[in-house]
This record gives structure tokens, sequence and C-alpha cells, in this order.
């Protein structure tokens, strides 16, 4: 390897974020899943993906669980009389044959709650899905930088 070919190797490693990859699971297509970075003493963490079912029967995105949490959730955040309130949604997100649904700031996401530690933007964290048809899903979410808007390589706070 030539050291010109090196370094690019070494800058690319340190200055790309890390990709999540599209997991399919029957008729569901699971698209860039990512989550927020946290400050060092966070409890909670916010996770986004689109979820496409491809497929003829509706399904539902009930839970799920990671091994930096202890719990997972499924969660709405609404304005309400002009307030913003987050809930938690213990019947999930159907997802209906032909449909995109899209976990996004603001909007429909998964927390990551009681966190047991930091997570650092550029590294993956590993989650399972659970679907009502589809079942558990393995998924691994890329974290961008704290203030976020979107997943990939134009987020996470990075100036280009």
């Amino acid at each position: 390897m030539t050291r010109f070919a090196f370094i690019l190797a070494v800058f690319a490693i340190a200055v790309l974020p890390a990709r999540a990859e599209d997991v399919t699971a029957g008729s569901l297509k699971i698209a860039s899943p990512w989550v927020r970075a946290t400050p060092k003493s966070a409890s909670v963490g916010g996770g986004y993906m689109k979820i496409t079912n491809n497929g003829t029967a509706p399904d539902r995105l009930v839970g799920g669980a990671s091994p930096v949490s202890s719990r997972f959730e499924v969660h709405e955040m609404a304005v309400v009389d002009g307030i913003m309130k987050m809930r938690g949604l213990p019947q999930g997100l159907e997802i209906k044959p032909g449909q995109t649904l899209e976990l996004k700031p603001g909007g429909y996401h998964v927390m990551f709650l009681g966190l047991n530690r930091q997570l650092m933007q550029g590294e993956k964290v590993k989650a399972t899905l659970q679907f009502e048809k589809a079942g558990k899903v393995d998924v691994e979410f890329a974290v961008e930088g704290i203030g976020a808007q979107s997943g990939g390589s134009h987020s996470g706070g990075m100036k280009h």
C-alpha cells in the first residue's frame, strides 16, 4: 500500500460517519437506522429509521431490545394544544402494505430507555426490533451527532 493510500484510508475511517446497513425481513425493509449521540449522563436516546412494507398484509412495530439500554419502546412526539408531548405507543406502529413509515425527530421514533453507557458519534449500536408478524429483526443503528436531524453522511453536525 502506498503512503498516500494509507493516509487516505486513515482519513476516511476517522472522518466518515458509520453508516447503518439496510435490513430486509420478509416483506419489510428497514432502511438507514440511526440514533443521536448522547451526553455522558443521558439516560435515554432516540432512534430513527424508515420501514417499508412491500407485502400484501399489514405488520406492526411493537418494540424491541438493545444491549445498551434496559428498555426499548416505540414512541410518538406531537404538538397538543401548542405543547410538545411525547408518549409511548404500547400497541406500536402499523405499517400498511405498500407504505413507508418514517421514524424521525419530532415524530414517531424508538426510545432507548435506561442507557447503560454513552452513545458516541461514529459507532454502531445493536438492537433487535420486534414486529407483530415479521418477529425479531436484528439491526445496527449508526450513531450520528447530538443535534443530527437525519442519518447518513450529511448529518451529525459535520460541516462539509
